[in-house]
């Protein structure tokens, strides 16, 4: 059998085994061990552990277990009440600024935490009633929280850039400090939406209410002293000082990737215990359980995913897929789009980090010959899969937000999300023609 037939074969097999609904750790994992049996010498079934876990042991993956401990301290806080809080006493005479609030609550509890869902659950919970209470629509409310649950996945320190790092041979530092350009942009683009959106909604509601219609809360403008601003800060100030600590530490070359992971995660229980009091058992268990399973799941999707590359590179499909598509002499921005198209589909299914482990063996090296920046690449590939955590049928922010909320219906938490989706691809766009946004911090910071 050829290495086409093989590779379709492999490509198959992998779709029948998702749909049947296997866990998809156990189903990239099963699929590779067949056809480890079938194709493969015999004695490399006695080394199915031993590649798992030479592809596992790498430094950069003990970072993944220390920022999620980090995450799960932060979360499991009212550190993200507190910030949302704050800022919304802050930001109370921009119009929209309830809106505006929760966009940057959800971009800074996303850079402490690192986590989407984490970020949505912590923000939304506060977040999501108080804009209802004060009259903003239901999706518009969802939209908000779910788009800026995404944010998790670009701002450092993001688990996803960690996983594109292993997978792509880069810097873990090029790529964080990649991701802030980007990530600040679009919360620059979201923050501006939120104030447009808001700006019609009053609008229609005040035309209701002069034509005799009922009052909204929408119209009702929220002041506050700077006795009440000042008296916001101390409770958020130190996770703000623990953010930019962790970050000087990671590019002033203090402290390694996962050293810095290991700060953080101390600092962030320390701060838990000092600030909220949470230090006894039976509160610090919930955390330690909650980094415990989450960390198992994804190190044994991260595992079996590269176990599942490992033997398509060993078959020769991942080389011929790629000389494939390098045969076809596509343009390399029609090979970007072909690429960005496949990642959007397989987002469809798949979270990001199997679709960063399944395709990077394929998808690079066309990249690199193209002469695409994969680093530049990395930004892009990651704003693409914050799409899929925004958009059916997998949609894993819009799960939790239906999880907070569960009275919205899924049809406006759906419709609330989609303008995002179109920011979101503003930002790619930004991004081509103007790849400094990415790339400009990342030289600046290493001198080229």
């Amino acid at each position: 059998m050829g290495t086409v037939e093989i590779g379709l074969l492999y490509g198959g097999a992998t779709l029948a085994v998702l749909f049947a609904g296997l866990p998809i750790a156990f189903a990239l994992g099963s699929v590779a061990v067949i056809f480890m049996y079938f194709f493969m010498p015999a004695a490399s079934l006695d080394t199915v552990t031993q590649n798992v876990y030479e592809e596992m042991a790498s430094i950069t993956m003990l970072t993944i277990p220390l920022f999620i401990l980090k995450g799960a301290a932060i979360g499991r806080s009212r550190a993200g009440a507190d910030l949302y809080s704050a800022l919304h006493v802050w930001m109370g005479r921009v119009p929209g600024g309830l809106g505006v609030a929760n966009v940057f609550a959800c971009a800074l509890f996303a850079a402490m935490a690192g986590s989407s869902p984490a970020t949505c659950s912590a923000i939304g919970s506060a977040g999501i009633p108080e804009m209802r209470r004060r009259g903003y629509s239901p999706g518009f409310a969802a939209g908000i929280i779910a788009a800026g649950g995404t944010l998790g996945i670009l701002l450092p320190p993001s688990i996803t850039l960690i996983l594109y790092a292993v997978a792509a041979e880069q810097s873990l530092g090029r790529l964080f400090l990649a991701g802030i350009g980007p990530g600040i942009f679009m919360v620059v683009l979201f923050a501006a939406y939120a104030v447009v959106r808001y700006r019609q909604e009053k609008r229609a509601a005040t035309e209701a209410y002069a034509q005799g219609g009922g009052w909204s809360e929408i119209l009702r403008t929220d002041t506050f002293t700077a006795r009440e601003r000042f008296a916001a800060i101390p409770r958020v100030l130190p996770f703000v000082i623990l953010l930019i600590g962790v970050m000087f530490a990671l590019y002033g070359g203090i402290a390694t990737p996962s050293e810095t992971a290991g700060l953080g995660a101390v600092l962030a229980l320390l701060m838990v215990a000092g600030i909220y009091r949470v230090w006894r058992p039976a509160q610090v268990g919930p955390i330690l359980m909650s980094t415990l399973r989450e960390s198992t799941m994804l190190m044994m999707i991260i595992g079996m995913s590269l176990l599942y590359s490992y033997v398509m590179s060993y078959l020769h499909i991942s080389q011929g897929a790629a000389e494939w598509i390098v045969g076809m002499h596509l343009s390399k921005w029609v090979l970007l789009a072909a690429i960005l198209l496949l990642v959007v589909v397989l987002g469809f299914f798949l979270p990001p980090v199997s679709i960063i482990l399944m395709t990077a063996p394929i998808i690079l090296p066309p990249l690199k010959a193209a002469g695409f920046d994969l680093i530049w690449f990395g930004i892009i590939m990651s704003i693409v899969m914050e799409m899929g955590l925004i958009h059916p049928p997998v949609g894993l922010n819009i799960f939790v937000i239906k999880n907070i909320a569960p009275d919205i219906p899924l049809r406006d938490v759906v419709m609330g999300v989609l303008p995002f989706v179109g920011l979101m691809l503003v930002s790619i766009l930004a991004l081509c023609f103007v790849p400094g946004l990415a790339t400009w911090l990342p030289a600046a910071v290493y001198n080229g």
